[in-house]
C-alpha cells in the first residue's frame, strides 16, 4: 500500500487506541479507487469518534479488475 499522510495519529498528541490506525487504512484500502474516504465516515468506526485521530479526505485503494 503507499504511504500517504492524509490522516493524523494523535494530532492532539494524547494516546491513541492501538486499533484506530488498522481501522483507518482497511476503510482506506477496501474503498474503491474512485470514491474519497472522508473522517466523517471514518469517524464512527473509531473508539472515541475523531478526537483522537484528524484528517483529511483520502482516495480509496481498491482496484475493480475485470476479464
Amino acid at each position: 500500500m503507499r504511504a500517504e499522510a492524509n490522516f493524523a495519529s494523535s494530532p492532539a498528541r494524547v494516546l491513541i487506541d492501538f486499533m484506530d490506525p488498522l481501522t483507518i487504512a482497511e476503510k482506506v484500502a477496501i474503498t474503491s479507487e474512485e470514491k474519497n474516504v472522508t473522517m466523517k465516515e471514518i469517524s464512527c468506526l473509531l473508539k472515541d469518534d475523531n478526537k483522537r485521530v484528524g484528517g483529511i479526505t483520502s482516495k480509496g485503494r481498491k482496484k475493480k479488475y475485470t476479464l
